[in-house]
Formats: structure tokens, sequence, C-alpha cells
């Protein structure tokens, strides 16, 4: 039986230990123990980008991606975004930009050559705060989703005060979409409060299969963007 390799690992200031590990053809990023990524399904990731690109018309020039991981999010928005995009990645952890330049590169096409990325090592909520212009698309792909933090500092970022500063970021007819890996009520409820229209898409894991989901919430100041009124 073929068992795993530990590839590389990182640490963080606050004790986060950070496992980059193969088995075969399976590359798998670890966080405190927990899984929070691997090559082997990022069908919900790759319509992320897609079902956001196509509410907006596949024009978003200037897009911003929470998370960096296996570079899946990132390789289907440069696959769909027009030659003079600009797409800003925040990526917290400096050795997962350098393993998607090193291990990792050939998953998603060496996504970090293409001229129009362009990857900001830091936290994408500190980047929402010292802002002042805004993004066309913004793309969240933290954690596993508001309900299963790997980190507890991004509490905030899906809480009243971290949606107040992504809809700040957000253009007027922009969209930002966040990925979880299961429901939230709660979540729910908070981006009812935003001045916002939503939608939650449920993905299965694998096409046609109902029994196993991600999940993608979708929120734009336009209600054209989304073809949904505004949640009560």
């Amino acid at each position: 039986m073929t068992s795993w390799t530990i590839l590389a690992r990182a640490g963080t200031a606050s004790g986060d230990d950070i496992i980059l590990r193969q088995c075969g053809d399976v590359f798998e990023i670890c966080y405190n123990g927990i899984q929070l990524m691997s090559n082997l399904n990022h069908q919900s990731e790759d319509q992320l980008a897609l079902r956001s690109m196509r509410r907006m018309n596949f024009a978003a020039r200037r897009i911003l991606i929470g998370g960096l991981g296996l570079g899946f999010t990132l390789r289907a928005v440069l696959d769909l975004a027009p030659p003079d995009a600009e797409v800003t990645v925040c990526e917290l952890i400096p050795e997962i930009v350098e393993w998607n330049q090193g291990p990792l590169a050939h998953l998603a096409g060496h996504v970090l050559d293409d001229p129009r990325t362009r990857v900001l090592i830091g936290d994408v909520q500190a980047h929402l705060a010292a802002i002042d212009t805004a993004y066309d698309l913004i793309l969240m792909d933290t954690d596993n989703g508001p309900e299963s933090l790997v980190r507890e500092a991004n509490t905030g970022l899906y809480e009243d005060c971290g949606l107040g500063a992504v809809a700040r970021s957000l253009g007027p007819k922009g969209v930002v979409a966040f990925w979880s890996a299961t429901t939230s009520l709660r979540f729910e409820h908070r981006l009812s409060a935003q001045p916002w229209f939503w939608l939650r898409d449920d993905i299965p894991l694998v096409p046609g299969r109902v029994d196993a989901m991600h999940h993608i919430y979708s929120c734009s100041f336009s209600a054209a963007a989304l073809g949904q009124r505004k949640a009560a």
C-alpha cells in the first residue's frame, strides 16, 4: 500500500503546523492536522470561478482571491479572465506560495507564472481594510467555510465587520463569492443583514451525485447579476 510522504512543512508564529504531503499522484495540504485541500477533486473550486465569472459576463478585470491553496481557483479564473485582467491573490502562508512555484506548480498549470497574477503575502482581511478602491470580483477560498475554520483569526471574515469590509471593497455591479464545505444558517442570516442580494449554489463533489456537496455563497449589489431577490 502506498503511504504518505511529507514533502515540506511550515509553521506560524502562533504555532500552526502546515504540512504538504504526497501519496502517489495525490497532493494534500494539512493545517493543524486537518486536511485543508487536495488535488483529488477541485470541482467546486472550478465552479466558484466559473459561476462567478459568468455572473460578471466574463468581464471582471480587477479580481481578488482570498487564499492560493493548490492554485485551482486561480487557474479557473485565469482561463476565463480577459487578457488585461489583474488577479490579486492574498495568501497568508509564504511557504504555500513557494510550494506553488515548486512541487505543486504543475497541478494548476504554473499559475504564478501568468503575468496577470499578483501575489500578496498576508491576511486578506488586512488587505481589504487597507485598500480604497473596488474590485469587480472577490472570491473567498479561505478555511473550509464559516462553520469549518482552520484558523480562529479568520472568524471576523464571516461576521458583520468582515462582511462590511468586503462590501466596501466591491464595485457597484461586482460579485463576491464565498466557498464553504458546509451550509451555515448563521452565515446566511449575516449575509441577509448586508445591503446586497445573495444566493447559495450547492455543488456536487462528483458531477451527477447529490450525496456530498460543497457550497458557494454569492453576493452582489446588482439583482441582475444573481437573478435573485434579497433574502428576508
